[in-house]
C-alpha cells in the first residue's frame, strides 16, 4: 500500500490575522473555512499519489464524475484543540482513520492508510495552526476529511479513480443554546438504516436519508429525531447524527450508563466509544445494551432511568429533555441537564483541552 508524500503549496494571499481572529470570535460551526487544504489522488494500478497541501478552493468536476450518480462518498470528523500551553493536539485521529476505513471497505472504495489519514490532517492544521481557537471552552478546530469516486463515466460499478480531501472550520458549540437539553421526536414509520445496508458506513447517504423525519421533528417542535430498529420497531438505535446513552441509578446497583449494542446499522461512534472509558474513569458502571422504546418511557416514568444525552463529535455531548411521539411524550430530568450528563461532558471536554491527565493516550499532539 503506498504512502504519497504530501508537498506543500500554501497559498500566497491567506486571511490576515485580523480577519481570523474576527471570525474566531464568533465561529459558529461549519460556516467558515481554513486557508488551505489537503489533497492525495488514488488511481487503478497506481495507488495513492500526488499529495499535496494547496489554497482552500473549489473542486473541478466533470458531470459525468461517478460521485454524482452513484454516490461512492465518505467522510470523518474530528477535533483538533488549542492546549494550555499553546501547542495543539487532535483528538483520536486513529480512530476516525480506522473507521474510515471501514467505511470505505462497505462502499467498495480503496482503503487510505491510517498513518496517510493522520499526515494528511497534522498538515493541514500545522499550517493553518492560527485557525485553532484558544485555549478554554469547547471551541476547537473541526477537521473534515472526506473521500469521492471521480472516474468519469455512468457505468455501475466501483470506480477506478478517487480523490480524498481534508478541509477545516472552525467550531463554536454546535448547539447555539448551548448544554440546554434538546427535544427528540420519535420517528415510528421511518428508519435510518437497516441490517447488512450502510447503517455502520459514514457515508453521506446517510444523513440525506435523515432529513426528511428531521424536518418532521421540526414540525413538531422538536430539535432532533431518533430512530428505532428497521425489523421489529422497538429497540432504539441512534439520533440522525448522533448516538445516544441512558443513565440508570439505584441504591441497590449504583449508576450505570448504557448506550445501544452495535448492531451493524448504527454508527461507531468515537465519543460513543470513548465514553465508555470515561465513565468507568469515574466510577460509574458502562455497558453496550439493547434498549426498547417501551423500556425507555417506563423506566422514565418508574425513576430508574433518570438521565439521557446524544453524544457526537460536532456536538459532544448534549442532555436530552423531552420526547415526543406520536403517542404522546415525557420529559427527562425535569427538562434540565442532568449532573452525570455534565460530569461526563465536563471530563472528556477536560482530557481533549488538555486539563486532565489523557490516561488512555487518545491526545495527538503536533510536533
Amino acid at each position: 500500500m503506498t504512502t504519497p508524500t504530501i508537498e506543500l503549496k500554501p497559498s500566497a494571499h491567506p486571511l490576515s490575522e485580523a480577519e481570523r481572529n474576527k471570525i474566531l470570535a464568533a465561529p459558529g460551526f461549519g460556516r467558515h473555512f481554513t486557508d488551505h487544504m489537503v489533497t492525495i489522488k488514488w488511481t487503478e494500478g497506481r495507488g495513492w499519489h500526488d499529495g499535496q497541501l494547496v489554497p482552500y478552493g473549489p473542486l473541478s468536476l466533470d458531470p459525468a464524475t461517478n460521485v454524482l450518480h452513484y454516490a461512492q462518498e465518505i467522510f470523518e470528523g474530528l477535533k483538533a484543540y488549542r492546549q494550555p500551553d499553546g501547542s495543539v493536539a487532535m483528538f483520536r485521529p486513529d480512530a476516525n482513520a480506522r473507521r474510515f476505513q471501514a467505511s470505505a471497505r462497505r462502499l467498495a472504495m480503496p482503503e487510505l492508510p491510517v498513518e496517510t489519514f493522520i499526515e494528511a490532517c497534522d498538515v493541514l492544521v500545522q499550517q493553518d495552526k492560527g485557525w485553532v481557537p484558544a485555549h478554554g471552552g469547547e471551541e476547537s478546530l473541526y477537521l473534515r476529511p472526506f473521500m469521492i469516486a471521480t472516474e468519469v463515466g455512468l457505468g455501475v460499478k466501483p470506480a477506478n479513480e478517487y480523490l480524498f480531501v481534508v478541509i477545516a472550520s472552525p467550531a463554536g458549540a454546535y448547539f447555539a443554546g448551548g448544554v440546554k437539553p434538546v427535544s427528540i421526536w420519535l420517528s415510528e414509520n421511518r428508519v435510518r438504516a437497516v441490517p447488512g445496508g450502510m447503517g455502520d458506513a459514514k457515508t453521506g447517504g446517510n444523513y440525506a436519508a435523515s432529513l426528511l423525519a428531521q424536518a418532521e421533528a421540526a414540525v413538531h417542535g422538536c430539535d432532533q429525531v431518533a430512530y428505532l430498529d428497521a425489523v421489529e420497531h422497538k429497540w432504539v438505535e441512534e439520533l440522525g447524527g448522533m448516538n445516544l446513552y441512558f443513565v440508570y441509578e439505584d441504591a441497590a446497583n449504583g449508576t450505570r450508563i448504557v448506550t445501544p449494542t452495535l448492531t451493524g446499522s448504527l454508527l461507531a461512534g468515537v465519543t460513543r466509544d470513548s465514553l465508555l472509558s470515561v465513565a468507568r474513569d469515574l466510577g460509574y458502571a458502562s455497558q453496550e445494551a439493547r434498549v426498547s422504546i417501551d423500556q425507555w418511557r417506563a423506566d422514565t416514568e418508574n425513576g430508574t432511568l433518570t438521565e439521557v444525552f446524544a453524544c457526537g463529535t460536532a456536538a459532544v455531548i448534549t442532555p436530552v429533555g423531552t420526547v415526543k411521539s406520536a403517542g404522546g411524550e415525557w420529559t427527562q430530568s425535569g427538562g434540565e441537564p442532568g449532573k452525570v450528563t455534565l460530569k461526563l461532558r465536563e471530563a472528556l471536554l477536560d482530557i481533549q483541552r488538555g486539563v486532565a491527565e489523557d490516561t488512555h493516550g487518545w491526545m495527538h499532539r503536533l510536533g
